[in-house]
């Protein structure tokens, strides 16, 4: 099938179990001409965020913390006193007052940056609003969840994803972190050009640090589809619409907007680092999976969701 708004990138549609839609085009990486192949890693930007949610869950599982803890109780230092009523449930939901990264001009995607200096420039804007009483996305609240977990595990993040999270799962294709010396990523692209990263070992962790095969993330979506990994009550707290977000409809869960797409209802998340673009999206009426890896910028998710009519 034709999909005019892919030039890089995989697209990927199933149904149960049958893959409908199995689409790779375009350059991994422009300069060198290496193609897209269906082994090649691609940024999931804020999909990434989802994973951070599934780490927290899992050590809330084995009471390594709860998610009622104030997060003060897991950063280093003196949290600010305006931080001290924020939850681990108001950071997965988006609803701590904090800022996204627009709020945090003296943040450089780009980075790198000391990990406590990081927390430094976050703190040193207060919150929008009191926690609990507004919704605003916000980036900076999972790179404080990914800091709780490497606290509450004694581990770091990245290798506590790649341990507790992808193998279980066979996520073989998949980390968190620097791309650099790894085989088979995808160099974004940005005006048909390549672009540099952003830093997604530190100032991106937890909240874009991701790098998937598109397979990888079509396994992802069996958490909530299979119950995967999770308990089911975790599974539930995981889609359950915890937050409105102003858009009719819409919630955000933990990880997961929990809403309408293409007048159905579904499960999802879109991605957007510099030069990427990503898109995954379960449909549970239908039971399909819809899944989208770009490292192009110029690629608009939303326009992902007319594949689901085409089909």
């Amino acid at each position: 099938m034709s999909t005019p708004f892919l030039e890089r990138g995989v697209l990927l549609l199933a149904r149960g179990d049958e893959l409908l839609v199995d689409r790779v085009v375009g350059a991994a990486d422009e300069t060198s001409g290496r193609p897209c192949t269906p082994a090649t890693r691609f940024q999931i930007a804020s999909i990434s965020k989802q994973m951070a949610a599934v780490a927290v869950l899992l050590l809330a599982e084995r009471g390594a913390l709860r998610l009622t803890d104030p997060v003060t109780r897991w950063l280093p230092g003196t949290p600010p006193p305006e931080w001290s009523g924020i939850t681990l449930h108001h950071l997965l939901t988006h609803t701590s007052g904090l800022g996204h990264w627009e709020e945090y001009p003296a943040v450089d995607l780009h980075g790198p940056a000391e990990p406590d200096e990081l927390l430094g420039r976050f703190a040193a804007l207060p919150p929008l609003f009191p926690p609990g009483t507004g919704w605003h996305y916000s980036s900076p609240g999972y790179v404080l969840l990914a800091r709780t977990v490497e606290r509450a595990s004694g581990r770091p993040y990245a290798g506590f994803l790649a341990e507790e999270v992808f193998a279980p799962l066979g996520m073989t294709g998949s980390f968190a972190g620097a791309g650099d010396d790894r085989p088979d990523v995808a160099v974004g692209h940005e005006d048909g050009r390549p672009v540099p990263s952003w830093d997604l070992a530190t100032v991106s962790m937890g909240a874009g640090d991701v790098w998937c095969t598109a397979a990888d993330l079509l396994t992802w979506l069996d958490v909530p589809r299979r119950g995967r990994l999770l308990t089911p009550a975790s599974v539930t707290a995981l889609t359950t619409p915890h937050a409105p977000t102003g858009r009719p409809g819409e919630a955000y869960g933990y990880g997961f907007f929990v809403g309408p797409l293409a007048g159905r209802r579904a499960v999802h998340h879109s991605g957007d680092n510099g030069g990427y673009k990503a898109f995954a999206a379960w449909l549970p009426d239908s039971d399909e999976r819809l899944v989208l890896l770009a490292n192009q910028a110029e690629v608009n998710p939303a326009a992902v969701t007319s594949v689901l009519d085409a089909v």
